[in-house]
């Protein structure tokens, strides 16, 4: 499968679904008034797609890497961000377990693609070999 762009990628995908689930989170709940963690939370969820697609614009396999570990690590603190919401009465268990669970599933599948690309004899689009 050739992949044109990072919006081709299913992990980014999946992290701009959950950025769009924390955004309506922020807008529909009292957690809009929690100045801090908002803004925490916002901020790392937007991370993971925002760091998946720089990686993968640098065009080289190391980068992406690094970049994809950067990723990976943001889904960690969002899911720590998560049990902060729950603690503070601005999510119901049922919506903190679907986001916690979809940020752990992304955070395997973003280390998998990095165990991939570590094997991988492909070093990057600036190498001449994608």
């Amino acid at each position: 499968m050739k992949v044109n762009g990072f919006e081709d990628l299913a992990i980014w995908q999946e992290s701009r679904r959950i950025n769009k689930e924390i955004w309506s989170l922020i807008l529909n709940s009292s957690l809009t008034s929690d100045y801090a963690l908002r803004n925490q939370i916002n901020r790392s969820s937007g991370s993971v797609m925002d760091n998946i697609a720089e990686g993968f614009d640098r065009s080289g396999n190391k980068e992406f890497i690094h970049f994809l570990s950067i990723a990976k690590a943001s889904c960690a603190e969002l899911q720590s961000q998560l049990y902060r919401c729950l603690d503070r009465d601005y999510i119901d268990i049922k919506k903190f377990n679907e986001l916690k669970d979809a940020t752990v599933i992304l955070g395997k599948r973003i280390g998998a693609f990095m165990s991939y690309l570590n094997k991988s004899n492909i070093r990057g689009s600036k190498f001449g070999n994608t």
